[in-house]
């Protein structure tokens, strides 16, 4: 008996999610297909039947990762919990998000990986980083939109990077302090004049 279509873009979308929760944990090199397959309770010749290849299912995995940034501005719009610049800041910048790399931001746990990946998710890598560098810009508005897209690159990076090494260190106090700093900067830094 075979599956429904249904059922099987169901078990799709299970093998996607844990593969982008899996791969922030533990590195697009971290986990195999057969553990993978063998984590979602399926066998790996059953891989086959819904990705072409590994680098199919990395480029779906990441693409689901992306986009938690425009989810809370449109839950927000329905009536959802504001979203702000300094909220945005503070929420990445948490330690909660530091110490839950498989439910948080694909770029600070992924890019230098991303960097070497196939085409494809490198294409929809380059997708979300303009998404979310417009909505930072758009959080920070100006009058002078060169200005604004500038702020917003270096706010993005250096969200990014401070998680990245927040979570490359080993030392707690120096990990706490570097959320701390990048976060009070940046919040400085929009009190600036736009």
């Amino acid at each position: 008996m075979g599956f429904s279509k249904a059922q099987r873009a169901k078990t799709h979308e299970r093998i996607v999610k844990l593969a982008a929760k899996r791969f922030r944990e533990e590195g697009l090199a971290g986990i195999g297909i057969a553990g993978l397959m063998k984590e979602a309770g399926l066998t790996v010749g059953g891989f086959y039947k819904h990705f072409d290849s590994r680098n199919d299912l990395v480029a779906e995995a990441v693409n689901s990762a992306f986009g938690g940034w425009k989810r809370r501005v449109d839950a927000a719009k329905s009536g959802g919990p504001p979203v702000s610049y300094e909220k945005l800041i503070d929420d990445y910048l948490s330690e909660a998000h530091r110490d839950n790399p498989g439910t948080g931001c694909a770029f600070s746990a992924l890019a230098p990986e991303i960097a070497r990946s196939d085409k494809r998710t490198r294409a929809l890598t380059s997708e979300q980083v303009r998404n979310d560098i417009q909505l930072i810009a758009a959080l920070r508005p100006a009058k002078d939109k060169r200005r604004a897209r500038s702020r917003a690159i270096l706010t993005f990076s250096a969200l990014v990077g401070a998680m990245a090494l927040a979570r490359a260190v080993s030392d707690e106090a120096l990990s706490r302090e570097i959320l701390k700093t990048v976060a009070d900067l940046l919040k400085k830094f929009r009190l600036e004049a736009p």
